[in-house]
């Protein structure tokens, strides 16, 4: 049995409309977003063995506050998340080293979500800085397929942070 936390990242700036989507960094409330995640993972027990994040700016600064905040290891970032489908995150995922039961995916929507579908057959709305866990019915990384998921939880910060 494996476990796959996939985080969306938190809320970007689009102040600097000239800026590339990749080089978009987080906003104030993207950065409260991750800090009170990062809590919540730590308050929460949450465990991971391995964080794997996209590159992008966004991406990056939600993975190490997420991590640092929720007593997380260090992240390991991978080119081929950025703007990634299906089945290139399914492939990625099956690569895992299957010395780690339990990994975090930090990336981008439509992605996200639609693995989240995908390896469990629920759809569900998945806003920026949302957190999903999914037991995976595998015993090895590389045996990962559509279905093979269930659904543990779905957690939106912005329905649970103060306002």
């Amino acid at each position: 049995m494996k476990t796959l936390l996939l985080l969306r990242h938190a809320k970007s700036s689009w102040d600097d409309p000239d800026l590339a989507d990749f080089d978009r960094p987080l906003n104030s409330r993207g950065i409260r977003s991750a800090k009170f995640l990062g809590e919540l993972i730590h308050d929460r027990e949450i465990r991971a063995d391995r964080v794997v994040s996209s590159t992008s700016k966004r991406t990056k600064q939600t993975a190490v506050l997420v991590s640092q905040i929720g007593g997380l290891p260090d992240v390991v970032y991978d080119d081929r998340i950025y703007e990634a489908s299906v089945i290139r995150l399914i492939g990625l995922i099956g690569e895992f080293d299957d010395a780690f039961d339990s990994v975090l995916l930090i990336g981008h929507n439509p992605g996200i979500a639609d693995l989240v579908r995908v390896l469990t057959g629920e759809s569900h709305e998945i806003p920026t800085a949302a957190l999903s866990q999914i037991a995976l019915a595998i015993e090895r990384w590389s045996d990962i397929v559509p279905a093979c998921g269930k659904l543990e939880f779905v957690i939106r910060p912005k329905d649970l942070m103060p306002h």
